[in-house]
């Protein structure tokens, strides 16, 4: 439901819906996406809040509120953070949290974060490992193997949550593709009058949100909301052609056609903001599916053939049929141990693929 809801969003001309149990559902689907704080300040931005039922009106504002102080405070520990590297001639990227929100959505409190995402240069990790720990950071999360960050939380008072901050030296793995994170630091400018604060340009941060989106399938409408915005601010200066040829040259280039294929076939007045120059793919993607064998299908295909290289397509296959003990543990909620927990995932696995079959 709050597809319909967020595409009438994008377009003034289509009337919000006036179907009180609309409203209802669409909520399920609002919150379960995350996206209550954007949905209410697009509203409000476009003064069509009050077009919606109180209720409805309520509940966004609730969490809206909810959500600008937790990103308030995100900022207050981003900042530190930030200074702290500017201090020590680290160069440092603030990636999508409320820097993301302020910019691309109008407002600090229009996009919930969760956590703090910082990239910084390879060679300044054990530094800035160093740093953030001084600042309370020195829990470690476990290291997903294969990844491109390790983080480091601390806890907060009076939240069961901790606080987590991510340290990114690449955004893509990098047996799955030939991605040089030195393309994008190359062409990062300056932060204001800061040296060492910087900002990916905006071709950059319209790839990362981008192959952001794709790592998660696109599975909640965050991820569209984010590609959306980013086209929305940047359609005057946003290059297809130049992202396209980056993406080949890092053997991404699958991930950006499929992912922008399907934000473009949801989505598809964003043809009138900036015109997708490729000939859209066909997908079985839906929104909020029925688990059955179209969807299965199109899992198969984002999980393993959303590469540009056979060889990364094989070495995808191999770390499905074995995953690290990290992704399994995941995946499978057991006490189980060792080839025990294998089983019990192929179980589940055939188990998923038998019930697809059957709902087809």
């Amino acid at each position: 439901m709050s597809i319909e809801l967020i595409r009438a969003i994008y377009d003034s001309q289509t009337p919000l819906p006036d179907d009180v149990n609309f409203y209802h559902k669409s909520l399920q689907d609002i919150e379960h996406d995350g996206v209550e704080s954007q949905v209410y300040f697009l509203l409000k931005q476009q003064d069509r809040l009050k077009q919606t039922p109180s209720f409805f009106q309520d509940l966004l504002k609730e969490s809206y509120e909810k959500g600008l102080y937790q990103n308030l405070f995100i900022k207050n520990q981003t900042d530190q953070i930030l200074k702290l590297f500017e201090g020590n001639k680290i160069d440092v990227i603030a990636l999508k949290g409320v820097y993301f929100a302020e910019e691309f959505f109008g407002h600090i409190g229009a996009r919930v974060s969760t956590d703090i995402d910082l990239l910084i240069r390879d060679q300044d990790l054990a530094k800035a490992i160093h740093l953030t720990n001084s600042l309370g950071f020195t829990i470690e999360e476990e290291m997903i193997p294969g990844h491109f960050h390790c983080s480091y939380s601390k806890a907060l008072p009076q939240s069961e949550v901790p606080l987590v901050v991510e340290l990114h030296w690449s955004i893509v793995k990098e047996n799955t593709s030939s991605f040089d994170i030195n393309d994008l630091w190359d062409q990062a400018k300056p932060v204001g009058h800061f040296s060492h604060i910087k900002e990916l340009s905006p071709n950059h941060t319209f790839y990362m949100i981008c192959l952001h989106g794709w790592r998660h399938n696109l599975d909640l409408m965050r991820y569209f909301l984010d590609i959306i915005q980013v086209i929305n601010k940047y359609s005057l200066v946003l290059d297809y052609q130049v992202i396209f040829a980056l993406a080949a040259d890092h053997q991404t280039l699958k991930r950006m056609i499929r992912t922008l294929s399907i934000v473009y076939q949801v989505f598809p007045h964003l043809n009138n903001t900036l015109r997708l120059p490729i000939k859209k793919k066909r997908n079985l993607w839906e929104y909020r599916p029925v688990k059955g064998l179209k969807q299965y299908v199109d899992f198969l295909d984002y999980q393993f053939f959303s590469f540009d290289s056979i060889k990364h397509s094989f070495i995808e296959v191999g770390n499905w049929i074995w995953p690290s003990k990290y992704e399994l543990s995941s995946q499978v909620e057991n006490d189980s141990r060792g080839f025990a927990m294998y089983l019990l995932l192929y179980k589940k696995r055939v188990a998923s693929m038998v019930k697809a079959i059957f709902l087809h």
